[in-house]
């Protein structure tokens, strides 16, 4: 769906209704802190399933909305962010806490942040601008969110079990930076052809 200055200005009220796709959404949002709160308090094992819970709601809330034709403006504007919300939140608290198996480098949390913070930063700009641009997730940019979850799961049940896996940590590491910075180019690279396109519009 295509966003200028004045597309929300326009939307209908049906476009702005909590579905229950969207409370799948919200859900997601809400359980961050909880889990925060529970690695903290280092509970793994709720932690772990609240994590499951709202890792199956990012799964069914785009599947449901596409099932039951229920896509909604507002579902489509708070899903990327509670994804964002969920996995920046977990990923810090793992770099954080204190806890005697893997602990997230630092480094690893500053290149998340600079990748969200770009993407947003230039999306919003791209709305200012007024030209319009096209709201649509790249494959790359799924897989990653895939990878990133599956990452986080991994460690949540290294913690519960008191695994200790050395080797498959570095290289669950290294793939999930892979798929960061790929993803990163990629959305850059998109970000680039709107200015361009943008440039030769003027």
């Amino acid at each position: 769906m295509k966003f200028d200055r004045h597309f929300f200005k326009t939307l209908y009220m049906c476009e702005k209704r909590i579905t229950f796709p969207t409370v799948l959404t919200l859900l997601r949002i809400i359980l961050a802190p909880l889990i925060v709160v529970a690695m903290i308090k280092q509970y793994w094992g709720l932690a772990f399933g609240a994590f499951v819970v709202a890792s199956l709601t990012d799964m069914f809330d785009g599947m449901l909305a596409r099932w039951w034709n229920d896509k909604t403006v507002l579902g489509a504007c708070l899903d990327p962010i509670a994804d964002k919300v969920l996995l920046i939140s977990c990923f810090s608290a793992l770099a954080f806490i204190h806890t005697p198996l893997f602990a997230i480098p630092h480094w690893f949390i500053v290149l998340i942040l600079l990748k969200e913070s770009v993407i947003v930063v230039g999306s919003v700009l791209l709305l200012l601008s007024g030209t319009g641009f096209v709201i649509h997730p790249t494959y790359l940019g799924k897989m990653t969110t895939v990878v990133q979850i599956s990452f986080i799961v991994w460690l949540f049940a290294c913690y519960f079990l008191n695994w200790l896996p050395i080797k498959t940590y570095n290289v669950l590491v290294g793939i999930t930076v892979c798929f960061i910075v790929a993803s990163f180019a990629q959305y850059v690279a998109i970000g680039l052809r709107y200015c361009i396109h943008m440039v030769k519009r003027i």
